[in-house]
């Protein structure tokens, strides 16, 4: 049957009409969000940089998740805006660079039961308002930022899951005891003193990690049944007592790596059942006067003259241990103070090394964070010598190395570079390396990766990171530098507090700084100063002090490490030789010129950042690019505006247009940063 061809038009653009009216309604509707929660969260996000407001869909339902993990947010977030949002039970914001402290209120919200600030910038204290009510938060990870104090958890009585690693708590937080629903703790790096007690009451932990602090306390009876734990570890601290050994096996021994005098009360070696009595055995048995089954029933001439010689020995032996855990006590209250004076250090405190032995032969593999993997492809691990230049009587080898790494285990790891991962080591001896494992040199032989090391090594200056030493087993070469405790430029200049910090509260932090030094605030900028100098200092030598001028190739902050007194030293020298044809001197004064940026605006030396920083010198508005951080005040100002100028140069677009870097260490040592007066 024929249809009607007018009438068929007329629906088509009836159909047409309807779609276009409908698609006009609801982006009238999307641009006139009435969504009450949607428009809080967009007032709350304002003012972080990178927030975009498309990530939340306007909606008439009330909003119960906030989820904005690993999206390179920067900034304080308004957070009294969250605070009438009165459905949400799950914030993420982890992974970003959020600043400022947490209010009070913000901890009673009665709907909250997930949040996750973990890995930001955030800092000051976590309290509580007067007369708040329990905390309804089940789930709370705080984890690698800077708080330094925590209100008393018996407000947080129904957490389940508690991470505050890698903060600076220096005290455990009180009430501990009182989260008898906690089953997940992490106060790993947390630079905690005093006693593991307050830990012992929770007994339904199924995970507990208090690695690398300063703890003290008694194995097992001040902590919770370690029956019911899943996951331990209690390396890095002042451990005494007893250790059973089915423990160790249960949790491997990286769990107990320089835990303190901790005794294992069963014999390591491999012996028959009933071979020999074991020591502790005997020790029970005469504590124990209760004991339905002593050691002999039968009494024989001479029992009770070798039951007093076996207390005497029992008591000479607690006498010694004793003697020993005070010096060990005396030593870390030492050191304690000794580090104390460096709040900035990234590393764990050096422990004595201990004899260690290999349970397997070769090749031996090693899996890093990120998942890679990388393989030593020898049968005994002794058999790769590692070769020391400043000690070359010194024997190691490649055995050493995983004893003072604990097998390259991830918690020695201290970075994944682009040349391969670093590995912190404590050599036989109280040598303190990083160990580099260059991947990119894999492929290189045996002669050419000698010669390369041998080359490296006669590079000498104060303001370059020497090589000192390096192994080369199977196809793995390994690089050995001395360690720096203060870390990289780059955490030291964005992730660690430096000058003036810019958050709206911090009048309870409790950063500290060496107590015989100004404060930051007064010498930050002669310090970044004096970081560029050297720096440049480090490059002329490299460029114009050789017969050959020598390309590092990679000048980044986090290839900067900077010593004790904040010397900066250049580090991976001549190991990027696959770019050697593309990489020249003027390349390394573009690189010098993007960290000298980075070092005055204190941001990441992106090109965004680098942009900006040329075109307010052009305009002359360099003192805008300043970070706001660092003090302005008498020349100063005139002097960093100067330093900028400087960075101007070094990243000209046209190489004919850049100076040398001979050139730009006297424009630098010319700017004298104004002293300051010290009140």
């Amino acid at each position: 049957m024929l249809q009607n061809p007018h009438k068929k038009m007329n629906l088509f653009a009836w159909l047409i009409k309807t779609l276009l009216l409908t698609t006009l309604f609801t982006s009238s509707q999307s641009r006139n969000c009435n969504s009450t929660d949607h428009f809080l969260i967009l007032k709350a996000f304002a003012s972080v940089s990178n927030f975009n407001s498309s990530w939340f869909h306007c909606s008439n339902s009330s909003i119960s998740e906030i989820n904005l993990s690993s999206r390179n947010l920067t900034g304080t977030p308004s957070w009294n805006f969250i605070r009438n949002m009165t459905h949400l039970h799950t914030i993420n914001l982890s992974n970003n660079s959020l600043r400022g402290y947490i209010p009070t209120w913000f901890w009673s919200i009665p709907t909250l039961t997930e949040v996750n600030l973990s890995n930001n910038k955030l800092g000051g204290s976590i309290g509580f308002e007067s007369g708040s009510g329990l905390s309804s938060i089940q789930i709370l990870n705080l984890s690698s930022n800077r708080f330094t104090n925590l209100a008393h958890l018996t407000n947080f009585s129904n957490l389940s899951f508690l991470d505050l690693s890698h903060n600076n708590l220096k005290v455990l937080p009180l009430g501990l005891n009182s989260l008898k629903k906690l089953q997940h703790l992490d106060l790993s790096s947390c630079n905690i003193s005093g006693d593991s007690k307050p830990i012992s009451g929770l007994t339904s932990l199924e995970f507990l990690d208090v690695s690398d602090n300063h703890i003290t306390g008694t194995l097992p009876k001040d902590f919770p049944p370690l029956s019911n734990i899943n996951f331990l570890n209690i390396s890095y601290n002042n451990f005494t007592g007893s250790l059973p050994y089915d423990k160790v096996q249960r949790f491997g021994n990286s769990s107990f790596i320089n835990a303190g005098m901790l005794i294992k009360n069963h014999s390591t070696h491999h012996t028959r059942p009933g071979s020999h009595m074991k020591p502790h055995h005997v020790l029970s048995s005469h504590s124990n006067p209760k004991d339905p089954k002593p050691i002999k029933k039968n009494k024989k001439p001479g029992s009770k003259s070798k039951r007093r010689f076996i207390l005497i020995g029992v008591i000479s032996l607690a006498t010694v241990l004793a003697l020993l855990a005070t010096v060990v006590s005396i030593c870390c209250v030492f050191r304690k103070k000794r580090t104390r004076r460096n709040k900035w250090a990234i590393s764990k405190p050096v422990h004595q090394h201990q004899p260690f032995k290999i349970e397997r032969s070769g090749p031996f593999s090693f899996e890093t964070e990120s998942g890679s993997s990388w393989v030593v492809d020898v049968r005994e691990a002794s058999s790769a010598a590692v070769v020391m230049f400043e000690k070359p009587l010194m024997s190691f080898s490649f055995k050493d190395l995983m004893g003072a790494t604990s097998q390259f285990g991830k918690e020695s790891l201290l970075a994944e570079g682009r040349c391969g991962p670093v590995y912190r080591a404590v050599l036989p001896g109280e040598i303190h390396v990083a160990v580099k494992v260059l991947e990119s040199a894999r492929g290189m032989s045996q002669h050419d990766a000698v010669c390369m090391f041998e080359e490296l090594s006669k590079l000498k200056h104060p303001n370059l990171l020497p090589i000192s030493g390096y192994c080369i087993a199977g196809k793995e070469k390994l690089v050995l530098y001395e360690f720096m405790a203060n870390g990289d430029l780059h955490r030291w200049l964005q992730e660690l507090p430096t000058g003036k910090t810019d958050v709206e509260d911090w009048s309870t932090d409790t950063w500290e700084y060496p107590a015989d030094s100004p404060s930051p605030e007064k010498m930050e900028w002669r310090t970044r100063h004096n970081i560029a100098v050297g720096i440049a200092r480090g490059l002329a030598y490299l460029h114009h002090a050789q017969s050959v001028p020598v390309v590092h190739g990679h000048l980044v902050p986090s290839n900067i490490l900077l010593s004790d007194y904040l010397d900066p030293k250049i580090a991976d020298i001549g190991l990027t030789r696959d770019q050697s044809d593309t990489q020249t001197t003027d390349s390394d004064v573009y690189s010098f010129g993007v960290v000298l940026i980075g070092l005055l605006t204190g941001e990441t030396g992106s090109d965004e950042t680098v942009a900006r920083a040329r075109k307010l010198v052009r305009e002359g508005q360099g003192v805008d690019a300043l970070d706001s951080r660092l003090r302005l005040g008498d020349n100063s100002v005139s002097e960093m505006v100067e330093c900028l100028r400087v960075g101007y140069l070094c990243t000209a677009e046209s190489r004919g247009k850049r100076p040398t870097m001979q050139q730009v260490l006297g424009m630098l040592k010319d700017i004298h940063p104004t002293t300051p007066e010290l009140n």
